[in-house]
């Protein structure tokens, strides 16, 4: 069994429960210099506004 396949299974497996409608799969094409690989990234959403604290600054990712 691949790293690819093992990986999902494991979480799958786990107790944290994954909403996967908000997972994707990003490929990165290494072209002729690297080999293609693949990263499984879960979306994660901002928190909740809060007044009391400054807000985030948005210029950094």
């Amino acid at each position: 069994m691949t790293q690819w396949h093992a990986h999902p299974r494991s979480l799958r497996a786990g107790e944290e429960r994954i909403d996967w409608s908000t997972t994707r799969v990003d490929t990165f094409c290494g072209r002729l210099v690297r080999p293609t690989t693949y990263r499984l990234s879960l979306s994660v959403p901002d928190p909740p506004h809060d007044p009391d604290h400054e807000p985030r600054d948005r210029s950094w990712p």
